[in-house]
């Protein structure tokens, strides 16, 4: 893994931390707000926390998109073993 993947992933990192920090935080410091029912009665602090798992899953594809350095290397690599 290059230096440019590992600072992709910082950037991604910090990208869901700021997602995440903003969760912890209306929960910390305005719980009133995580009680609205946005949605069919589902309040937010449940669909911010779906938000936050697919938020991760779709971060991790792009992550995993961007970063692919040609399987064909690593599949040959692998059949070596």
């Amino acid at each position: 893994m290059g230096k440019k993947h590992s600072r992709f992933g910082l950037i991604l990192f910090f990208i869901y931390l700021v997602f995440y920090g903003g969760f912890v935080l209306l929960n910390a410091f305005a719980p009133q707000v995580m009680e609205i029912k946005p949605v069919a009665g589902v309040n937010l602090a449940i669909l911010y926390g779906f938000g936050l798992i697919l938020a991760a899953f779709v971060l991790a594809v792009i992550y995993g998109v961007v970063s692919r350095d040609g399987g064909e290397q690593s599949s040959s690599e692998a059949t070596k073993l």
